[in-house]
């Protein structure tokens, strides 16, 4: 018998950006949350609440997408290194 070649593609494989969004964005409620409610409960003016909801929206992205970028730098030259190393 002769057996023929079946590649199999997982959706796990595909799946690593959700997992990254929905964690991504669990962690910016969660910490985004905390902050208004803490300068909420303080007695903050609703000018200050409002500012302080928005600076953690965007510093928190901007770590998110850092941590991302770097993450993916990484996972590049590593395999780099491994197809250099291959090839040597």
């Amino acid at each position: 018998t002769r057996l023929k070649l079946h590649v199999e593609r997982h959706a796990v494989s595909r799946i690593g950006w959700l997992r990254a969004a929905v964690l991504g964005a669990n962690d910016g409620i969660i910490s985004t949350t905390g902050i208004i409610e803490g300068f909420a409960g303080a007695g903050a003016h609703e000018n200050m609440v409002l500012f302080a909801g928005l600076t953690v929206m965007v510093t928190g992205g901007l770590s998110l997408g850092g941590a991302a970028f770097a993450e993916a730098a990484q996972d590049r030259a590593a395999a780099l290194a491994v197809t250099a190393r291959g090839a040597s």
